[in-house]
């Protein structure tokens, strides 16, 4: 699944003017098909802005670097 970085929420804001812009122009138009696309379209949009939005308020965790044990030296068998 795509992930939208959260220093594109702005981006994602300019696309969302315009695709209701083109909504507007379809509706005018009769153009059915094209608004049920844009619909649509807009729908997804609006859920991964949401989403980068709610990435964008979790901090991140540092879980450090995993370390080993120390190893038992072996004695060799004789």
């Amino acid at each position: 699944m795509l992930n939208v970085n959260p220093k594109m929420l702005d981006r994602l804001n300019e696309i969302e003017t315009d695709l209701l812009a083109r909504r507007e122009r379809a509706d005018a138009e009769g153009w059915i098909g094209e608004t049920e696309g844009i619909d649509l379209t807009l729908t997804f949009l609006r859920t991964k802005r949401d989403e980068a939005e709610r990435q964008a308020r979790r901090s991140v965790v540092s879980l450090g670097i995993p370390s080993l044990p120390p190893s038992r030296r072996q004695e060799p068998e004789q």
